[in-house]
């Protein structure tokens, strides 16, 4: 019974009506995406003896095969849920002729005319499939219908083939029933395998998918390599400005008190104990500067050590949930307590949060770090502030960053991190 119900659900799923539109909707396309290209196509190769006039039309020709691939692109979307990335590069800032070779020597560009030509033949087969397949099943099931509805009850089914009376009425309906959900399932088919030649055809390539990877680890890359100097800056700045100037400080102070020794011992005493506090103040300034970078504890006891080092220092309470049983590489963990610093960080210094969550957990293969205070909300990491350089750690190992802020709170930055070891 369960499965007859759901045979009967399927034939009423607007999915299945979905890939019928499809299947019904390729052909009037087909028809006016081959007669359009084949119209282009001859007109480009009969007006070759004049070279300038064939350039416009095979522009047009390319022009239009785009034009055709953006509709099935959508026309998948739409109807058959399949997202399909455009495969095409952007164009050249400037140069006729290097735009035309830009369209013209690549292979998406004729797959797409290929697929210009070949939605006519497609499109009538899925035509032929979506209206076959609905309409036996339909006719059975109106049979007893067009029986009642006859003089004599008969019905000529073929030329000199008559049906008498309800005795093939009811039967029919039967087989109807029988065929509906069959219907429902050949048509899915179908559109199914019409997407898939939609994205063969229409989706990015082999080359086009290794061009865009390259082209999103390069930028990658560089904005990794831009942190990390934004890193090394700031670095310098704290040690110039911070521990450096207390060892210069206390290297004078020491210098003086051993001058005064002979002479003054009261203020060498004095001098010293100075610079016994300028040397732990610079020892306090350097270990903080250490524990930003990584922090032994978080190479010797993972993230729960180190991360309940950072949250007992927050001037905002932190409620921190650990729970990482396997620990990840060396360079994730490193990102993940970065991460998380600086998030904590930028609460107490912007959000004027009364407390803030922290939530890192693995799932699988892939590390969860979740930061959420009850601030006043308003962050944005596509300002350039330093959200932006958090969001460039992340990527930089393949990695998922989101930050959701509406004004007035809460904030919430969403972390994924592989843990490939």
């Amino acid at each position: 019974m369960a499965s007859v119900t759901r045979a009967m659900r399927d034939v009423v799923s607007p999915r299945t009506w979905r890939a019928t539109a499809q299947l019904v909707v390729e052909l009037p396309a087909g028809i006016a995406s081959f007669v359009a290209m084949v119209t282009l196509i001859s007109l480009t190769f009969g007006l070759l003896v004049v070279f300038p006039a064939a350039l416009v039309t095979a522009a047009l020709a390319f022009a239009s095969a785009r034009l055709i691939g953006w509709f099935g692109r959508w026309r998948a979307k739409a109807l058959l849920d399949l997202d399909i990335d455009a495969p095409h590069r952007p164009l050249p800032p400037k140069g006729w002729w290097a735009r035309i070779k830009s369209q013209l020597f690549v292979a998406s560009t004729w797959r797409e005319v290929g697929y210009s030509l070949l939605a006519l033949p497609v499109g009538v087969a899925t035509s032929v499939v979506a209206v076959a397949s609905w309409s036996v099943p339909i006719t059975l099931l109106l049979l007893p219908a067009t029986v009642w509805a006859m003089p004599d009850h008969a019905v000529y089914v073929w030329p000199g083939v008559q049906l008498h009376g309800w005795y093939a009425a009811g039967p029919a309906f039967v087989l109807g029933l029988v065929l509906l959900p069959l219907a429902a399932v050949v048509v899915r088919a179908a559109a199914a395998a019409d997407g898939m030649m939609t994205r063969a055809l229409l989706g990015p390539g082999r080359a086009e998918r290794l061009d865009e990877r390259v082209a999103e680890l390069t930028d990658r890359r560089a904005r990794v390599v831009d942190a990390v100097e934004i890193d090394r800056r700031r670095l310098e700045r704290d040690l110039h400005d911070g521990a450096q100037q207390r060892l210069v400080a206390l290297a004078m102070d020491l210098g003086r008190a051993q001058d005064k020794f002979d002479t003054d011992p009261d203020a060498a005493r004095a001098l010293v104990a100075d610079a016994h506090r300028e040397a732990k103040q610079a020892l306090v300034e350097l270990r903080d500067l250490a524990r930003g970078l990584h922090p032994a504890v978080l190479t010797d006891r993972g993230l729960d050590a180190a991360l309940s080092g950072v949250a007992a220092r927050s001037p905002v309470p932190v409620k921190l949930d650990v729970d990482v049983a396997e620990r990840p590489s060396a360079t994730v963990e490193g990102i993940a307590y970065f991460v998380v610093c600086e998030a904590l960080t930028n609460v107490a210094k912007h959000a004027s949060a009364h407390r803030a969550v922290v939530t890192v957990a693995r799932r699988g293969e892939r590390l969860l770090v979740e930061i959420t205070d009850d601030g006043h909300g308003g962050a944005d990491a596509s300002t350039g502030t330093g959200l932006a350089g958090l969001r460039d750690r992340v990527e930089g190992v393949d990695g998922w960053l989101h930050v959701s802020s509406p004004s007035g709170g809460p904030t919430t930055i969403l972390v994924e991190l592989p843990c490939a070891s």
